[in-house]
């Protein structure tokens, strides 16, 4: 499901789609071009199963196709839906990650929603030079959206009928609702499973079921060819389990984990038991919890909400102390601070947080300068970050990581590794085992070392400063009796590697990946001025071991599944046939189900009331879902948001 560009309602359309099928009795499943994890929570939803994300930039091109037949393991019908424009790409290279890139790989038919309500006979040729642009990419039809009136209609279609281009659909101005929760609140909705939430899903289901001729488009998908080579599979990826199993916990709700499906079913397969805690509503972590894992989905509007969890960031700021292994992405970075918006944290770093005007949004190719519970030193992946939230300093003395043209980010203190940075972890799935294993083994730290920051007081007050004369932390987080020097051997605390880059001034002159149509440049207020023109830095430049890159010096973590019958893209190869026309890609496939191969999350029960209203953190509520694409567009963001 793609369109010209954005705000043709595609994601209204597609989450419609798979209510409409699901309602029929049809199994589905739903997939989202790119990283946007809201897209994918309602794409899930409404499909009844957790909605994947397709980013061939994420995750590697040659695992987009075994992870997609994962993910519609047992479905009648898949929807994917597209990124932005057909041929679009926030890198500016659309042949390796745009959606048609996905949809050339897969071999999938493509539905075209085009916003027609300003089009007449012009909509032929703009069709038809999209039908044209790309042989690898076959146009199965186009469905219509926001027709003015029947005569409209009529005149479309005719137009469309003299190019040969079927009309599987017509939605009239008005006829999709503007129901989607807004994209302040992120996939919360879908994860607390709000009522709204869920009246907004069954709302586009039977707006589509209307409009839309559904039998013509199961017809489309069923012109799917199989997909070549194996499947996905989470034990296969993570290899042999641990022998003693570990709680593992996973920030999340019920109705969707905060990061990316894939990562439970990794640490499953690894050797954890994988239990949900919400940072929003519980007030403690899971009984037994030996490890913490909180993803980049976590909004950031909901900066209000996080802080006055006291009793959760009490028992945070005492895990991570204690030395127990702490993953923290996007919001869960400054989360772990001192404070974000004057607001205060969890207090385990000495950072502070505040909410700048524009969205930091774009891939970075990241590499650890040292060790760490999450990847060696040395070791390399693609990343993606989205966040307005600045944090000061950057970084500690042990960043997490660097990448070419910008400063480290991020912090390595005893087992926490807290970064802006999100990662999808089925690009290096030997996160996950060496996560689960660092979680059997416990805390492994020095007793004498203290804690970066005092543990903060159930009164919800600021943190108090440590008394004179305490040592402070020795990663980047001085006491004011300056750092303690930290014996070799201590996970993610050893001295830095020589020719580790340090954490300069708060800039990251990074490019942003590329030009892409509509993109605003930096004004050089945040980051440094990153340029949003630039090179992409796609390729590994230095030795040493890597997550989920082509081979360069050094072994290779992460690397490409073998017999994916994955073919180039750019034209036909071994493993995919050129596109005639007979459509392709969304069959399902058969293999294990999804999830997790051990029984689905035990979601834990949590306190308080569903947060199902509005936010008030800082975090500006853009646009709400609608006719437009659910994540298209940000009032305060100078980068097109992937969507």
């Amino acid at each position: 499901m793609s369109a010209p560009s954005s705000g043709h309602g595609k994601t209204a359309i597609a989450v419609g789609l798979l209510a409409a099928m699901a309602a029929r009795g049809l199994s589905t499943a739903g997939f989202k071009v790119g990283p946007d994890h809201t897209d994918a929570a309602y794409l899930g939803l409404a499909a009844g199963r957790p909605g994947r994300n397709l980013d061939p930039r994420l995750v590697g091109a040659q695992r987009v196709a075994p992870l997609f037949g994962h993910g519609a393991s047992g479905a009648q019908l898949s929807v994917i839906e597209g990124a932005m424009g057909l041929f679009d790409s926030l890198t500016g290279q659309p042949e390796i990650d745009g959606t048609a890139a996905v949809a050339a790989a897969l071999r999938a038919p493509v539905a075209l929603v085009v916003d027609v309500a300003a089009m007449g006979h012009s909509l032929a040729a703009l069709v038809h030079g999209f039908r044209m642009f790309d042989e690898m990419v076959h146009l199965g039809g186009v469905i219509l959206n926001r027709v003015a009136s029947p005569r409209h209609e009529q005149m479309l279609r005719s137009a469309l009928d003299d190019i040969g281009m079927p009309v599987l659909g017509a939605l009239r101005r008005g006829d999709l609702p503007n129901v989607l929760p807004s994209r302040a609140h992120g996939l919360v909705p879908v994860a607390h499973r709000t009522v709204e939430a869920g009246r907004a899903v069954r709302r586009l289901g039977e707006a589509v079921a209307q409009a839309l001729d559904l039998d013509r488009l199961m017809a489309l998908a069923n012109s799917a060819p199989p997909l070549p080579g194996p499947l996905w599979t989470p034990s296969e990826a993570a290899g042999e389990p641990v022998e003693a199993r570990v709680v593992v916990a996973l920030a999340g709700g019920p109705g969707a984990p905060y990061t990316y499906v894939e990562t439970a079913e990794l640490l499953t397969a690894a050797g954890a038991e994988v239990v949900i805690v919400d940072p929003l509503r519980d007030e403690s972590l899971p009984s037994g919890t030996r490890a913490l894992i909180v993803g980049s989905g976590l909004p950031e509007g909901y900066a209000e909400e996080l802080s006055a969890n006291h009793r959760l960031c009490a028992e945070v700021a005492r895990f991570a102390r204690d030395g127990w292994p702490v993953i923290a992405e996007g919001v869960a970075l400054p989360w772990l601070g001192r404070e974000l918006d004057g607001r205060p944290m969890c207090g385990v770093l000495d950072l502070t947080g505040a909410t700048g005007e524009q969205t930091v949004a774009g891939y970075r190719e990241a590499t650890a300068p040292g060790s760490s519970v999450l990847a060696p030193a040395g070791a390399r992946i693609t990343g993606y970050k989205q966040h307005r939230a600045v944090v000061t300093p950057r970084a500690g003395t042990a960043p997490a990581w660097t990448w070419s043209g910008g400063n480290p980010e991020g912090f390595v203190w005893r087992q926490v590794h807290a970064s802006q940075l999100g990662l999808h972890w089925a690009a290096a799935p030997e996160i996950a085992k060496r996560l689960v294993a660092a979680a059997v083994a416990g805390p492994s730290m020095p007793s004498t070392l203290t804690p970066p920051m005092p543990v903060p007081q159930m009164s919800g007050g600021p943190a108090q400063p440590a008394p004179s004369g305490v040592p402070g932390p020795a990663q980047g987080i001085p006491g004011p009796s300056g750092p303690v020097p930290v014996p070799v051997g201590v996970p993610g605390n050893g001295p830095v590697p020589a020719g580790t880059l340090l954490p300069g001034p708060e800039s990251d002159p990074t490019p942003t990946t590329g030009p892409v149509p509509g993109m605003v440049p930096f004004d050089g207020s945040v980051e440094g001025g990153s340029p949003a023109h630039g090179p992409v830095h796609g390729m590994p430049t230095a030795a040493g071991p890597m997550f989920g890159m082509p081979p360069a010096a050094g072994p290779v973590l992460g690397a490409p599944l073998a017999g994916s019958g994955m073919a180039p893209i750019n034209g036909p190869g071994p493993g995919m046939a050129p596109t005639n026309g007979s459509g392709a890609g969304m069959a399902p496939a058969n293999g294990p189900g999804v999830f997790s191969p051990n029984g689905p999350i035990s979601p834990r029960p949590g306190s308080g009331t569903p947060n199902s209203g509005p936010v008030h953190g800082t975090h500006n509520p853009g646009p709400s879902h609608g006719p437009g694409d659910v994540s298209d567009t940000h009032p305060t963001s100078d980068l097109p948001i992937p969507s």
